[in-house]
């Protein structure tokens, strides 16, 4: 009986590892208003056993070398290239949550949680005000083709 349970965990701990790795990447996000691409994130694994995310290009002709004007602190006035602006996300229950997204378009850091549609295999973001994602919204990202 022991097997048995010894071997149910390994087969769980192997499907949500390939849940994980499915999303660590570079994604393409979109433009909610007007379902244009806007920029690359890579979502990588830290040092730490979490999940960050930093903006690699902007895809917004004229805004390649924006400036995050609207963020607080040592980000202020910084390139928005670079930036790291998803923090401390932990994957539990087949997501990532439990940590921050940075909007630079506003300085703006709000809860995050993200996780894969099945259907299409888009990442879908929710962004909220609230730690439990009640108000906030969701946007799907696209991933990178290479």
């Amino acid at each position: 009986m022991r097997k048995i349970f010894i071997i149910a965990m390994l087969f769980i701990a192997t499907i949500a590892n390939c849940q994980i790795e499915k999303i660590v990447g570079r994604w393409t996000t979109i433009d909610d208003e007007k379902n244009i691409p806007v920029s690359i994130i890579n979502i990588y694994r830290g040092t730490d056993g979490k999940y960050y995310g930093q903006i690699e290009k902007i895809l917004v002709k004229g805004e390649e070398n924006k400036i995050c004007k609207a963020c607080e602190g040592e980000l202020r006035n910084k390139p928005v290239v670079g930036i790291v602006n998803i923090q401390n996300m932990e994957w539990r229950d087949g997501k990532l949550q439990g940590g921050t997204i940075l909007d630079p378009n506003n300085g703006k850091t709000y809860y995050a949680k993200m996780w894969l549609d099945p259907q299409t295999g888009k990442l879908i973001l929710r962004g909220s005000l609230d730690k439990r994602g009640i108000l906030g919204r969701n946007q799907e990202w696209v991933r990178l083709k290479k």
